[in-house]
């Protein structure tokens, strides 16, 4: 597949897609509810490919791969240690399935790769100088142990009826939407924590640790300080405020868990076939990490434009950035 029909490479060799970033067509005015219905049933669209993937995993999760309820009113360390070990294990499925196939076998080559370099190997930021070791390090050691931690308690509080719960039978349409919902939930969240972690003294104390990875990979995108793992997991904590099942607050951890993988891809297409590509939809939060101050949110809603911080991969909007942070500068330097 011939990259160079949608994209263009400058004289470093990054790659960038022609077509600007946008919005999805749902918050526009005026309306437009045809191209709403498409964006939201089509494929690339709400569902379609990633949503209904995460939401598959959480289904089989909970079906085949959970300890019974009634197991998990007490806490025993048998069922905790096994929820630690399922979680680790689909990490690495699903994450080394991503690098496995673009960053090892490297199975297209530089096609649709952002960065044209490869992750780095010898550089003092990373823990053992290899950014691979250091992300799995940090994505094992701290993020793992931290959503296993979220997931046990909130089960423990569902198996003993602490909260509300629903079930499908009782109140059918409030399970589908509340699950059809989680990924505005998590969009939302993950906008308010990032901006939070965005503060100069939390920058410094733990959100640097994920922005060393300038040139991210698959490993890199669960690469954090446990501060920043412990504020990325909370979303969950919402059901502790309204009626759940456990099947939700599953959705929401293996959504919040899994979707750093393409995110953080490095590549704007994965392909599967010699005429076939499956869209990342990571270009938006690869310019974050390669100029920090732009996208914070993942892209639902708008949020980055009504704030002033989007970055759509043109010129213009490269300009605006730097014209918006020197005029920030300025302001911080300006005599009282």
């Amino acid at each position: 597949m011939d990259d160079t029909q949608i994209g263009e490479r400058d004289r470093r060799g990054d790659w960038a897609p022609k077509a600007r970033i946008a919005y999805p067509p749902v918050l526009t005015w005026p309306a437009k509810p045809v191209a709403a219905l498409r964006w939201i049933f089509g494929w690339p669209g709400y569902f379609m490919p990633w949503n209904m993937l995460y939401f598959l995993v959480a289904l089989v999760v909970w079906v085949y791969l959970s300890p019974p309820m009634q197991a998990m009113a007490d806490l025993d360390p048998l069922w905790i240690a096994y929820l630690l070990a399922r979680n680790a294990a689909i990490v690495a499925v699903f994450f080394g399935a991503f690098h496995l196939r673009l960053y090892v076998q490297r199975a297209q080559g530089d096609r649709f790769k952002f960065n044209a370099r490869w992750p780095s190997r010898d550089s003092g930021q990373f823990l053992f100088r290899n950014q691979t070791l250091d992300n799995l390090t940090w994505t094992f050691a701290s993020a793992i142990p931290i959503w296993t931690a979220f997931e046990v308690l909130m089960l423990w509080v569902a198996a003993n009826g602490y909260v509300p719960q629903v079930t499908f039978v009782d109140n059918p349409v409030y399970f589908v939407v509340l699950l059809v919902l989680v990924p505005v939930l998590r969009d939302l969240h993950f906008y308010a924590i990032h901006r939070a972690i965005h503060w100069p003294p939390l920058y410094r104390m733990a959100h640097n640790v994920h922005h060393r990875n300038v040139n991210p990979g698959p490993w890199s995108g669960l690469s954090m300080h446990p501060i920043e793992h412990i504020l990325y997991f909370s979303g969950v904590l919402v059901f502790l405020l309204i009626p759940f099942h456990p099947l939700h607050v599953l959705s929401v951890l293996i959504h919040t868990a899994l979707s750093p993988a393409p995110g953080h891809a490095g590549f704007e297409r994965i392909e599967v076939g010699d005429k076939t590509s499956i869209k990342t939809h990571c270009y938006a939060h690869y310019l974050h990490h390669k100029y920090f101050e732009c996208n914070y949110a993942d892209g639902m809603f708008p949020l980055d434009r009504w704030f002033g911080t989007f970055h759509d991969g043109s010129p213009e909007a490269k300009a605006r950035m730097k014209e918006r942070l020197r005029n920030r500068s300025r302001a911080r330097t300006r005599p009282t």
